[in-house]
């Protein structure tokens, strides 16, 4: 029995002395930088601050239309018995495109002009009568003025040659009220035939021969068909809230046309929109959009132009071969390009990062034996780069101007020529603090 409990004394101690090496040896190795790949230094990855020319810009995406389109809708009803145009095809100002069937107006007017007639002999039998009741006035006033007649008789004939003239002004206005109707009867009639007002592609056609289609002055008729420039196309953009105000007129663009994969365009902002568009009103994902215009620069379209117009564009270089042809609806992302700053300080955008000031103050305190609590304690977040300071991170605050893709622009706090920290993510983010040593991993 003493023998065992000797054993297990000697195994306690000699366990004890094991974990007693092993904490030296981790402290050691901790303190050596063993256990984190090397002596306490962050891996980082650095970039040279240089002058470069920086482009801000605003992303969005939208559909193509024609910058001009013309509803053809018709101002009187009735069935369509001729149709003189198809799909695609090019019309110019003043061809005939459909015609309606007139018969019921050409009836409106044979009646119109009828009673227009009626009221022009009941108008000659009103003067008839007019001078009649003249004639006898002018009499009775003579005998009156003899007293051969009593001032009752006078008084009757002045009356009824007062009524006569009313009657013949009104049967005058009758014959103007019949007139304007029949003026009216024939503008509908002319309104049978439709005709284009203007050059340009038929861009959809609703009607077939035969149908039939409603109109009215007074209101919207059936829409027949649209008539548009194809040549003259834009681009028609959803631009957020927080980036509307960095838009202006003849801001240039870069267009990408889902249909043409390979290929970018150029457009011109041609119209903003000051009313917004609010999707998703009162909800957490509520969102506010302008509407900006943007006109498609590049040739497109030429096929479907006319000849003047083709033969101006061929003759400057341009071909049809070549040139996109762009049907209203397609899908498109553009690249406004709102702001530019040349010869600027520039890094990449992800040397940018944010550190609590107030945090680190409060650091600063305790670690001069001054305890504070940090609640109601109000954050101070500012933009910092962490610059490579012959192997020590030194944290640096920045002011910032506009940035493209890549990268942004410092309008303070380092200069070109300066190594700062890119990354990685979780590094520069989180884990690096001023003062830290470092190791630049893609430094060749």
């Amino acid at each position: 029995m003493a023998k065992e409990k000797s054993a297990t004394k000697k195994l306690i101690k000699i366990l004890g002395i094991l974990f007693l090496v092993v904490v030296v040896l981790g402290i050691v190795a901790k303190m050596a930088g063993w256990l984190d790949g090397g002596s306490g230094e962050q891996v980082v990855e650095t970039e040279t601050a240089e002058l470069r020319t920086i482009t801000q810009i605003v992303s969005a995406t939208g559909r193509i239309q024609p910058e001009v389109e013309v509803v053809i809708r018709p101002d009187v009803s009735g069935e369509i018995i001729e149709l003189n145009v198809r799909e695609g095809d090019y019309v110019r100002e003043g061809d005939l495109l459909l015609r309606i069937k007139p018969d019921l107006y050409e009836a409106r007017i044979d009646e119109l002009n009828a009673m227009l007639l009626t009221q022009q002999s009941r108008m000659e039998q009103a003067r008839a009568q007019m001078l009649q009741a003249e004639v006898e006035y002018l009499k009775n006033k003579q005998l009156y003025d003899r007293e051969l007649i009593s001032e009752l008789e006078y008084l009757q004939s002045s009356n009824n040659y007062e009524a006569q003239k009313s009657n013949f002004r009104a049967a005058e206005f009758q014959i103007e009220s019949a007139r304007a109707q029949l003026r009216r009867a024939e503008e509908e009639l002319q309104q049978t035939v439709i005709r284009s007002p203007k050059n340009g592609t038929i861009s959809r056609l609703a009607v077939e021969r035969g149908e039939r289609v409603l109109g009215q002055a007074q209101t919207a008729g059936t829409e027949m068909m649209r008539i548009a420039r194809m040549e003259q196309m834009e681009v028609v953009v959803d631009v957020n809230e927080n980036d509307i105000v960095n838009v202006s007129l003849s801001d240039t663009t870069t267009i990408e046309i889902d249909a043409y994969p390979n290929r970018s365009f150029e457009g011109v902002v041609t119209e903003i929109a000051n009313s917004a568009e609010i999707a998703g009103t009162g909800s957490a994902d509520q969102v506010t959009n302008y509407k900006v215009k943007i006109r498609i620069t590049t040739p497109h379209n030429l096929d479907q132009a006319g000849s003047e117009f083709m033969a101006m564009n061929v003759s400057e270089g341009s071909s049809t071969d070549d040139s996109p042809s762009f049907k209203p609806g397609m899908s498109a992302n553009v690249d406004i390009r709102t702001n530019t700053a040349y010869d600027v300080v520039s890094i990449p955008i992800q040397a940018v990062t944010v550190r609590d000031f107030s945090r680190m103050a409060q650091a600063d305190t305790t670690n001069g034996s001054t305890s504070r609590s940090s609640r109601g304690r109000s954050e101070d977040f500012r933009r910092v780069v962490f610059v490579n300071d012959e192997g020590t991170a030194r944290q640096t605050e920045v002011t910032t101007g506009i940035s493209d893709n890549s990268h942004i622009q410092i309008m303070s706090g380092i200069e070109a020529g300066s190594e700062v920290v890119t990354g990685s993510f979780r590094v520069l983010s989180r884990e690096l603090e001023d003062g830290d040593k470092i190791t630049v991993s893609n430094r060749n």
